[in-house]
């Protein structure tokens, strides 16, 4: 078997402009992630407005991807995806002309959102689908693993870039509006460049697929879940970690940058260790892999626990590098489990049924998330950004502790056998 280092993928011109344009779109994005918050935030102050903002950009992915994936298959996932970004490029480039323009407003930033979340739910499964057309069967293992590292080293680099667009005129609101379209129209340009980079990728065409409705099919995924009980025990536990996590990270962690750090800067220095911590954890992921084999689930449970201590510690900052450690500690454990959540999921579900299941999986945290953001900014009203991180880590570590004691989850290993359903 070639080792990494002998494998020829670099050296496939389909996947470099495919891993170039989407490492500087990934980048773009977290232009984009920074400022339609902070624009919330600069014009009303509110913390439910945000959190519907982030549900408006939310909930259209979770709602449409499977029709979008649907419309891949049918239509290439090239074009689908170019047209994806060049709606996302078409947006950007409409928020920005208007907020230079003066016309910057609530119901603007809505619209914007909502957009961007329906653009999106056709790009994602777009995105994921044109891979195994690009680069040989044998290399598909390794180009995922370097694209998920991409998207990490944007998740570090691009809120730092985007902080110095924004940090750099914290104070007027006229000026901060224009740093807002700035970053709004950096991302525009980088849809446009990875629809460049991705018109140079010769694809060769996959078989057909058998002429079935998607709602059987659909149908049939879930059900395989259902019957497998592990895989549904941490389907469930899945859920509700993505309720108590991704809301506090989308909504209240900007609320805490701009209450206790005063300025879109922390907030960048915040996303950047968070993303940072997220990347060395991948990269050790294959540290302790023993253990992990054998105590996947109690492995999966420990972290959690340990994470819901961490936000907990989150909600009592008072300055930008302790709020930055605690996030870098984060990530780390994030991304070591990532890895190892995603290699469970592909070692036990059969081949034709992967697609499914992990498509089940992103839309359990894609259609969370919005209700999550809600739910955040609704409770940010009344309580103290303090408190909501401190309630959300509790109710995480109270989780992990009642699945540790009532479910099958901590004695679940990674070497599972493929189910054959």
């Amino acid at each position: 078997m070639p080792s990494a280092i002998d494998t020829p993928l670099l050296r496939n011109s389909n996947f470099r402009w495919l891993l170039g344009g989407g490492l500087i779109s990934m980048l773009g994005d977290q232009f984009s992630m920074l400022a339609l918050p902070w624009l919330v935030l600069s014009l009303t102050g509110d913390s439910l407005s945000l959190g519907i903002a982030v549900a408006l950009m939310g909930a259209p992915r979770a709602v449409l991807i499977l029709l979008g994936g649907t419309v891949a298959d049918r239509y290439s996932p090239r074009r689908v995806l170019l047209l994806s970004k060049y709606a996302n490029a078409a947006i950007l480039l409409a928020l920005a002309a208007l907020l230079l323009l003066d016309h910057a407003s609530l119901a603007l930033a809505y619209a914007a959102a909502l957009a961007l979340g329906i653009a999106s739910a056709f790009g994602i499964p777009a995105g994921t689908a044109i891979l195994p057309q690009a680069v040989p069967l044998q290399s598909l293992q390794k180009a995922n693993g370097l694209q998920m590292g991409a998207r990490q080293l944007s998740l570090l680099a691009g809120p730092l870039l985007a902080a110095l667009v924004l940090g750099a005129h914290d104070g007027a609101q006229q000026t901060g509006m224009a740093a807002l379209a700035a970053a709004f129209a950096i991302d525009a340009l980088t849809f446009l460049f990875s629809a460049w980079t991705l018109r140079q990728v010769s694809l060769q065409p996959l078989a057909a697929a058998a002429a079935q409705g998607m709602w059987r099919d659909t149908v049939a995924g879930l059900a395989m879940v259902w019957r497998d009980i592990p895989l549904r025990s941490c389907y469930a536990y899945w859920a509700v970690v993505a309720f108590f996590v991704m809301g506090p990270l989308q909504v209240a962690l900007p609320v805490l940058a701009s209450e206790r750090l005063h300025g879109a800067a922390a907030l960048g220095l915040l996303m950047g260790a968070h993303g940072a911590g997220t990347l060395a954890g991948m990269l050790a992921s294959s540290l302790g892999g023993a253990w992990l084999r054998r105590r996947f689930g109690a492995t999966l449970l420990l972290v959690d626990a340990f994470v819901g201590l961490l936000l907990m510690a989150l909600g009592q900052i008072g300055s930008s590098w302790q709020g930055a450690a605690l996030l870098a500690v984060t990530g780390m454990l994030a991304g070591y489990v990532q890895v190892a959540i995603f290699t469970w999921i592909q070692r036990r579900v059969a081949p034709a049924m992967l697609g499914r299941a992990m498509a089940l999986f992103m839309g359990i945290f894609l259609g969370l998330a919005p209700l999550s953001a809600a739910a955040t900014g609704a409770l940010l009203r009344h309580l103290s950004v303090g408190e909501l991180f401190c309630g959300g880590g509790a109710l995480l570590l109270a989780a992990a502790v009642v699945a540790a004691l009532l479910t099958d989850i901590p004695r679940i290993a990674s070497t599972t056998s493929v189910s054959p359903h």
